[in-house]
């Protein structure tokens, strides 16, 4: 994209006001991440260990893969 492009891109965003409600919805489930990292910081090896299981569970019930 042309400088010029990007330019005239970014200010019809800018004023586009759904652009603005995306924006805030981005940065307030950037803060409720931020939070929920804050409040349980011992919650990141039980998701993973719910996430191993399914992903186990997933590539069991899809069977073999096909190879060549």
């Amino acid at each position: 994209m042309r400088p010029l492009q990007a330019l005239l891109w970014a200010n019809r965003l800018w004023r586009e006001t759904r652009a603005q409600d995306m924006i805030e919805y981005a940065l307030l489930a950037g803060f409720m991440a931020v939070a929920a990292g804050a409040v349980l910081p011992d919650a990141g090896g039980d998701i993973s260990t719910i996430f191993s299981r399914v992903t186990s569970v997933m590539t069991l019930a899809t069977g073999p893969t096909p190879t060549g």
